[in-house]
């Protein structure tokens, strides 16, 4: 068919896609010219799934890629390269339907993503293309982790995971919901493996003072901050009253309150639980950590209702001297601390209900107002647990000290002080993050380069790397809970390359996440035989200046890529503290907007406006009679002047619209190819810059794509005849006039600021402002248009390309140079002159920029306007504002 647009689309652009591949004009030379500044850009590499790119993908990789070509007409040397995050479960559950290896599978999704990004016109150096899953690639990731384990950062642990007896698999909490395995819905239970763990704990503070360094959204920096989760308090124990005297050391953040604590709450997975339960408790509390244990940390933190049961035992409380009893609860999780909480229901939440749930005495030792009675007040009239600063009430001399009447802060140092001296409690800071997990039991992921020589790991020399995935029979997880390569007793029975005595090799493999936690730094210098990257190139490249992506990956991608990039920093193979000095997240796209209309649930079913239906229950407002919510067609909808979505058919009916997130049981996901097979890649570019500020969640809209193809038609029109196809008869040689020039100038500078700043919707504004004026002039310099091409290339590449040869440009234009702002040109070449006669506006002249005060007068009084005014009167005063006004005083 024909082209939406004035030109076709369908042969412009991979025309000159063709040329930049063979030109190489975004080949970035493996040794830049140092002297020059550099810029690297990157973006989130995608996971190469098999339904390809969907519209939301190329939003933050077209941002990056103006920005890249920007900045390439800059002069800088720019480094944007692509990859995939290749390993992952999808492709391996594929291999388990089909028997398709993963490599197949993701070599085939690979080139449909690459083709799909190529199509767009995106700037990328396709020789820097890296996968994950080559040998070349997670030889490295291998080496890596052989650091990790030099410095004692990777250890093995039996820690719980998901397992699917039906399955006979582990699985990511990602894929149990309900705690029933999302593939068959099978149940899933807790059972502890042995698994493989980093020791990111260790750069908890590191991980946190360095945010400071970077210029990434304050959102970000909080979520990482509170995921790291520092807290600084004490450790003190109490003492059981068992046989053993047993030690239960609880961590606070809080110790003031320690005369509050009226039961002691430990974890299912306590390690001395065993020893602490009387044995006519002991099948109730067996029972009930068998129960904990079917649940995911996830549940057991979110659950509503408080569950827990008594142990029959009892301890004392070091600061009071008193007996509390003991208590497991589920929403207290190992990890955490020690595992054992003392319990102060009067002011902490969780405490509170389940002090309140199981009956347990509430004591207050906090109190709003210095002024109460220090008796305190009554706790059976509280509603909910006293969080806020306050003053410590009922301290009763404890511990031999007074601390009643003192602002909490002051009572916490001065027990800690005499607690630390008495050798009661230690000042301790705690984490909320806990160390990584990082074994997955599956096929398609990096192999550890791990052998077990007498059940001791070992890692294999670098001399033996990459350690490969064997060629399998079948992707079946092996039932015992093992990964599928231990079903390959060849792979797995090896030797000690040291010693020669018999091995066993790791059968786990790596989380997906160790693949992306270093991929920046493999684009730098990715055909590197001999090292992960290049000492010199590192210095000059590192950090990447602008990483783009969703906001989905705010915590764990990136808080693991900096952990792994300071173990690096430590081993003396990168120089930078942080990889990723600037994070821009762009907005997630929605789906077109849907239209619902209301009918009565009756005979006729006669249409109600949104406005008198109460959604949440389906009724009428006025009478509670039911509706039905009918889907209502884009076309049968229209705006008000009110800016109100109505019925074409019948104004009165407004109608309730809005936009779901893309997905395929909604069916509202939108493919890029048929948008570029209709408008082409550059209507598509312009829109995704065009729909609002990069960040914000915005809604698609194909309709609103073919305002974009017309500002890309019109843009042709400037420079060319659309019924020929030759140099349209406007354009002429020659500088331009003033007016010309001085559009093209306000261009350049809006266009250039906002392009920097990453406001590309209002930059494209200015662009559409430039068209708008141009389309008017009668002839067109070709000098201006070219120009104005130029600022055009990052934005429609394809369409500046084409107009550039055709104004007879030399070269590619994206190798060319940016336009440079003369400033001269905007300052407007006249000035309006406002005459007041007795203060009174009576007319308004233009004159010369330049002229003066004697110029200006003389012009005054030559105006027949003013003539009337003053003929026959006496001036008695010239007043003149410089530049703004004259004032005649006459009488």
């Amino acid at each position: 068919g024909g082209s939406a647009l004035a030109y076709d689309h369908r042969v412009v652009e991979p025309k000159w896609q063709k040329v930049w591949a063979e030109k190489e004009t975004f080949r970035t030379p493996v040794k830049p010219d140092t002297t020059r500044p550099k810029f690297y850009a990157l973006d989130m590499f995608p996971y190469p799934s098999g339904s390809g790119l969907h519209v939301g993908h190329p939003e933050g990789y077209t941002a990056t890629d103006i920005t890249s070509r920007y900045k390439k007409m800059q002069g800088f040397n720019v480094l944007h390269p692509m990859g995939w995050d290749a390993f992952g479960l999808p492709a391996e559950q594929y291999a388990l339907q089909t028997g398709t290896h993963p490599r197949e599978t993701t070599a085939k999704n690979i080139d449909r993503f690459r083709t799909q990004l190529q199509s767009l016109g995106f700037g990328y150096d396709w020789k820097r293309e890296v996968a994950t899953t080559d040998k070349t690639y997670y030889k490295w990731t291998q080496w890596i982790f052989k650091r990790l384990f030099e410095k004692n950062l990777a250890y093995q642990d039996e820690l719980p995971v998901n397992w699917c007896p039906k399955l006979g698999t582990v699985l990511a909490n990602e894929e149990v919901i309900d705690g029933l395995s999302e593939r068959g819905g099978f149940p899933v239970e807790r059972r502890p493996m042995r698994q493989w763990v980093l020791r990111i704990t260790q750069y908890a503070e590191r991980l946190l003072d360095d945010l400071d360094l970077l210029d990434w959204p304050q959102s970000i920096k909080d979520m990482q901050r509170n995921w790291i989760g520092k807290s600084e308090g004490a450790q003190l124990a109490f003492t059981a009253d068992n046989a053993d005297a047993s030690q239960i050391p609880v961590f606070t953040t809080r110790p003031e309150t320690v005369a509050g604590v009226s039961y002691l709450v430990l974890a299912p997975e306590y390690a001395d639980l065993a020893k602490l339960v009387t044995p006519e408790h002991k099948a109730a509390v067996d029972d009930y950590c068998a129960a904990a244990a079917r649940k995911s940390d996830r549940d057991r933190g979110a659950a509503a209702a408080k569950s827990g049961v008594f142990t029959g035992a009892f301890a004392r409380n070091p600061v009071t001297a008193e007996n509390v009893p003991i208590w497991v609860a589920d929403y207290v999780l190992a990890g955490y601390g020690t595992g054992a909480v003392m319990a102060v229901p009067a002011h902490d939440v969780r405490d509170f209900e389940f002090a309140t749930a199981f009956d347990l005495p509430i004591r207050v030792v906090v109190a709003a107002d210095p002024a109460a009675d220090a008796a305190a007040p009554d706790a059976a009239a509280m509603e909910g647990a006293f969080t806020g600063e306050g003053v410590i009430v009922g301290w009763n001399g404890a511990a031999g000290i007074d601390l009643d009447g003192m602002p909490m802060g002051d009572a916490r140092a001065k027990l800690l002080d005499h607690l630390e001296a008495e050798g009661l409690a230690e000042r301790r800071v705690n984490y909320k993050l806990r160390d990584w997990l990082f074994s997955r039991q599956r096929y398609w992921g990096e192999p550890f380069p791990v052998i077990f020589v007498d059940g001791v790991p070992r890692c294999v020399p670098d001399a033996a790397l990459p350690v490969e995935l064997p060629e399998v029979e079948s992707y079946q997880p092996s039932g015992t809970g093992d990964s599928p390569l231990a079903t390959v007793p060849e792979w797995v029975n090896t030797v000690d390359p040291e010693t020669g005595r018999p091995a066993v090799r790791e059968t786990n493999t790596m989380p997906q996440w160790a693949g992306s936690c270093w991929y920046y730094l493999r684009f730098v210098d990715p055909q590197n035989d001999l090292a992960p990257i290049d000492p010199e190139l590192e210095k000059y490249w590192l950090p990447v200046d602008l990483y783009v992506g969703g906001v989905e990956h705010a915590v764990l991608h990136l808080l693991y890529a900096r952990f792994w990039h300071k173990v690096l920093y430590d081993c003396g193979v990168v120089t930078t503290k942080e990889p990723f000095q600037r994070l821009v997240n762009q907005g997630i796209i929605l789906g077109e907007v849907e239209h619902t209309g209301f009918r009565l649930e009756s005979e006729d079913g006669e249409w109600i406006s949104a406005a008198d239906v109460d959604v949440s229950s389906q009724t009428r407002k006025s009478d509670g009679a039911s509706v039905v919510p009918v889907r209502v067609e884009l076309t049968a909808v229209e705006k008000t002047k009110g800016d109100v979505n109505v019925l074409v058919e019948n104004p009165a009916i407004a109608v309730s619209s809005r936009a779901h997130k893309m997905s395929k049981s909604r069916g509202n996901v939108v493919n890029p190819d048929s948008v570029i097979d209709e408008y082409g890649a550059d209507a598509l570019r312009l829109y995704l810059m065009f729909m609002g500020p990069l960040e914000q969640v915005k809604p698609w809209s194909t309709k609103a794509v073919s305002g974009m193809a017309r500002l890309l038609s019109r843009t042709y029109r400037l420079a060319v005849d659309p019924a020929s196809g030759e140099l349209s008869s406007a354009v002429v040689d020659g500088e331009g006039s003033k007016e010309q020039l001085r559009a093209l100038h306000v261009a350049i500078k809006k266009i250039t600021e906002d392009t920097e700043g990453m406001r590309y919707n209002t930059a494209i504004a200015a662009m559409t402002e430039f068209v708008n004026a141009a389309t008017k002039w009668e002839t067109r310099p070709r000098a201006v248009l070219a120009e104005f091409v130029r600022m055009l290339s990052p934005y429609a590449p394809h369409l500046a390309e084409e107009l550039w040869e055709v104004l007879g440009g030399e070269g590619v234009l994206a190798e060319g140079s940016w336009p440079q702002l003369d400033e001269r040109f905007l300052v407007d070449d006249q000035k309006t002159i406002v005459i007041q006669v007795n203060g009174k506006v009576r007319h308004k002249v233009l004159v010369d920029a330049a002229a003066e005060k004697d110029v200006i007068m003389s012009m005054v009084m030559e105006e027949d306007v003013i003539r009337k005014f003053i003929d026959g009167k006496t001036i008695r005063k010239q007043i003149y504002v410089p530049d703004k006004l004259v004032n005649l005083v006459v009488s």
